[in-house]
This record gives C-alpha cells, sequence and structure tokens, in this order.
C-alpha cells in the first residue's frame, strides 16, 4: 500500500561514497499490531525474564497471536514436571476480544487467576504480562494484582506493564521486568521472616542466564567444582524462591549483561553485592 511503502522506504538505502551514512531510519517504535522482524518490550520480558522462571505461571495478557513467545520457542531447560511444579512451555493467555477491548479486560483477568488457582494449585505465583492492547486502553493490572494476591493469602502476583510499544526493541522489556523483580519480589521480602537457608561466605548467583540448551548448567557445575554455592539462577530452570534468596548472594555472576544489568546495579546498591 502506498502508506505503507512510503513509511518503509527509509529501511533500505545504498551507501554513497563521500556521505557519512546511507540515511536508513532505525530504532523507532513498534506500532502496537504491526508484526516487526524484531522482539518488543513484551517479549524482552515475557519471552526472557520473566518466561523462564518455572514455579511460577506467566500471563500473556491481550490477543492469543503474542503467546508465540511461550509453547517452548525458546529451549529454556528445566527440571521438574509440567503443568504440575512448573509451566515454563505451557501458554497462559486471556485471549483478547473486541468486547474485552472496547468493555476493559480487568474482570477477565480476575476470572483468570481464580481458574489457574483452581486448576494449578502447585504454582508458586503469577506474572501478568501486558500486551499492545492493556496499556491502549488502560486497564489496571496493579489493582487486580494486589487484590488477588491478598484474596489468596499473600501469593506473589506481579503486574509487568512490558506493552510491545513501549520500546525500540525487546531491550526495554528486560529493564521493565528487572525493575518488576524489585519492586514486586525484593521490595515485598519481610525483613524479619527468618531465611530459608543459612547462608555461605560462598554463596552466588548466575544473573543474565536463561538455560538455553542447559548453559546455565554447565556454568553451575564449573561454579560449584570450584568450591563456591550457587543460591539461585537468573532465570533459566530458576524459581520464586531463588529470585527472593539472591540479596543474601555474596556475589552476583553476570552473564547477559544486556538483560540484567539493571538488577544486578540496583543489588550492588541497595545490598552491597558486587
Amino acid at each position: 500500500p502506498e502508506k505503507t511503502a512510503k513509511r518503509r522506504a527509509k529501511h533500505l538505502n545504498v551507501h554513497e561514497s563521500g556521505k557519512s551514512d546511507c540515511g536508513v531510519k532505525s530504532n523507532i517504535k513498534s506500532i502496537p499490531g504491526v508484526m516487526t522482524i524484531r522482539g518488543c518490550a513484551y517479549a524482552g520480558s515475557k519471552g526472557v525474564v520473566w518466561g523462564p522462571i518455572k514455579d511460577m505461571i506467566h500471563i500473556s495478557h491481550g490477543p492469543v497471536g503474542c503467546g508465540q513467545y511461550s509453547w517452548a520457542a525458546r529451549r529454556n531447560y528445566y527440571i521438574g514436571t509440567t503443568g504440575i511444579d512448573t509451566f515454563v512451555t505451557m501458554q497462559f493467555t486471556s485471549d483478547f476480544q473486541e468486547k474485552d477491548i472496547v468493555f476493559g479486560g480487568d474482570k477477565k483477568l480476575a476470572k483468570i487467576m481464580d481458574e489457574i488457582q483452581e486448576l494449578f494449585p502447585l504454582n508458586n505465583g503469577i506474572t501478568v504480562q501486558s500486551e499492545c492492547p492493556i496499556g491502549l486502553i488502560g486497564d489496571d493490572i496493579e489493582a487486580v494484582s494486589k487484590t488477588k494476591s491478598k484474596e489468596y493469602d499473600g501469593k506473589t502476583i506481579v503486574p509487568v506493564r512490558c506493552e510491545g510499544f513501549r520500546g525500540v526493541s525487546q531491550s526495554l522489556g528486560h529493564h521493565i521486568a528487572n525493575d518488576a523483580i524489585r519492586d514486586w519480589v525484593f521490595d515485598k521480602i519481610n525483613p524479619d521472616t527468618p531465611a530459608r537457608f543459612e547462608s555461605t561466605p560462598y554463596d552466588v548467583a548466575i544473573i543474565g542466564d536463561y538455560n538455553i540448551g542447559g548453559d546455565a548448567w554447565s556454568s553451575r557445575i564449573l561454579l560449584e567444582e570450584m568450591g563456591l554455592r550457587v543460591i539461585a539462577q537468573w532465570s533459566g530452570d530458576g524459581s520464586l524462591a531463588e529470585l527472593e534468596a539472591t540479596p543474601k548472594a555474596k556475589l552476583n555472576v553476570l552473564h547477559c549483561y544486556r538483560s540484567m544489568n539493571y538488577i544486578s546495579r540496583h543489588m550492588e546498591e541497595k545490598y552491597g553485592i558486587p
């Protein structure tokens, strides 16, 4: 179409000798509802940071199409029984229809959480991964999450504002996901609660490894053979309990800087973890 052709005309160009660049227009925000060649903010949060956390259920909140980032699209290997205590390769979606866009999806989201609690009672938490329409219509996923968390005796429920159009790539989704862990996991931990394990001087966390094909397991074996104790993996084969335990680590070993430098900097500033 003429309109689309005009917009895409700057996507490809020939570099001419003597010119500083070829005039290609890139690094622009995704358009809601338009498939891009790259990932989006939702992909960065759901597909990378949160998705591999195995004992939590991650709802793709919006139309079903974005659920391509579930269904084993990435080889985030994990140990556990799928559908019982681990849910990485399962797809949970609110399957938005036109009427949900018009009337809002908060009630639908609350109903989905009730169904999850009934069907998968061994889940240790829920995240709401918001897709483009959620931000456009202004649904209050934070209010629903808080209400349901109280209803389920304080269960960790994390609303993640990772609508795809928020960033130019999936990188902002990493940042948003990191901030959600900071605000909805770390900041909810009661410092007076007895620790689930006794800390040692050799506790480390593997940060920014998504266990694609088992990479994190290899790193873990090497670290443990050195005499260190790996108390958390972020987030391949990871769990909510490991996220909660990480502020007690003595060192964060950072693999993928692009996706996890935000939370690592935060832990260094707040908890003194190098």
